[in-house]
């Protein structure tokens, strides 16, 4: 049982200990820790929350089915957008099951997944949801494949998430063109979340770079992206929500991915979402969601960069978010 919230912990296993022919094995409070522990115990069910510390549930269920195929997977969530629910079914999981409908819902749903049947809360009903996964799920754990087989033959580093400080714009738009340029070139797929300004300049010096920026748009290579509205899609009480962000970056990703062919395949992604919390004064954001865009360096060996202004920290009263905001990071460049 996956759940960091004790009380409501304590109300799942009161409610299964009805069930004399399910037996509680393991509590547990964290993604990292449900992801051991599934590989340890291979457990037949595992009750799995989705805003868990660390890692959400989405990422853990991903991980566990590598782990521990055999086990079945119901979540536990308070989440009931269709797109999170989306989300998590795509991971192969046999149910799920909103927290305001444990109590008449759980037992239904623990009896249907032990059948091997699938089970989904009945408020949710009507959203057409599955547990078949579509072609962005797939291509997501191909790439996170690929990147294991290559860590294991020594060929992939651990992540390649770089941070730049640059002057001036014009620093900026350099660092940003040898970066997409270079991957381009090498046949390889590129993301660009900026201003408006910025991806328009950036356009301009990628063609002059020598590439057809044309035909790569066409191949679905080149995906640029205003940095705005990109955040506004998983920004929950002003933080990054782990689950809407797992949600957007991956489709992005694994869409972007069907662009490119070959086992060492790569894609990139450069920009100003974090630089933009930060220039707006949201601090603990920008730090989270440097957190997030590491955890994809690391999940899926997506080479990731990021651009802050060096004016923007001058006078500023945070002044450990510096050292934090390079913390989360591979490596710090300064323009």
């Amino acid at each position: 049982m996956v759940e960091d919230y004790a009380a409501f912990r304590r109300v799942l296993v009161s409610a299964i200990q009805s069930k004399a022919e399910i037996q509680v094995i393991c509590e547990v409070a964290d993604g990292p820790e449900a992801v051991q522990k599934a590989r340890e115990l291979q457990p037949e069910l595992i009750l799995l929350d989705i805003g868990l510390p660390r890692l959400n549930g989405i990422e853990a269920a991903r991980q566990i089915r590598n782990l521990s195929p055999e086990s079945k997977i119901l979540f536990v969530s308070q989440e009931s957008s269709p797109d999170i629910v989306q989300a998590a079914l795509e991971t192969g999981a046999k149910g799920y099951v909103v927290k305001a409908d444990v109590g008449r819902e759980l037992i239904p749903a623990l009896d249907a997944v032990l059948r091997g049947q699938t089970y989904v809360s009945k408020s949710l009903s009507g959203h057409g949801l599955t547990n078949v996964p579509d072609r962005s799920a797939i291509h997501l754990v191909e790439m996170r494949h690929g990147l294991e087989t290559r860590r294991e033959q020594g060929l992939q580093s651990t992540r390649h998430h770089e941070v730049g400080f640059y002057s001036d714009n014009r620093s900026l738009l350099d660092g940003y063109t040898r970066f997409v340029g270079a991957v381009l070139k090498s046949g390889n797929a590129a993301i660009v979340v900026a201003t408006e300004l910025h991806r328009e300049k950036l356009l301009a010096r990628l063609q002059a770079y020598g590439l057809d920026m044309s035909a790569t748009i066409e191949q679905g290579r080149y995906i640029a992206l205003d940095n705005a509205e990109t955040i506004a899609t998983f920004m929950v009480n002003d933080l990054p929500d782990p689950v809407l962000f797992s949600k957007v970056t991956g489709n992005l990703i694994a869409r972007t991915a069907k662009s490119v062919e070959g086992d060492h395949a790569r894609v990139a992604a450069c920009g100003e979402c974090a630089p933009l919390l930060w220039e707006r004064g949201n601090a603990e954001g920008a730090v989270r969601l440097e957190r997030l865009w590491d955890e994809i360096a690391r999940s899926y060996g997506v080479q990731v960069l990021c651009g802050y202004p060096q004016s923007s920290f001058q006078g500023r009263t945070e002044g450990d978010t510096f050292d934090r905001i390079c913390a989360e990071h591979s490596s710090v460049l300064s323009w």
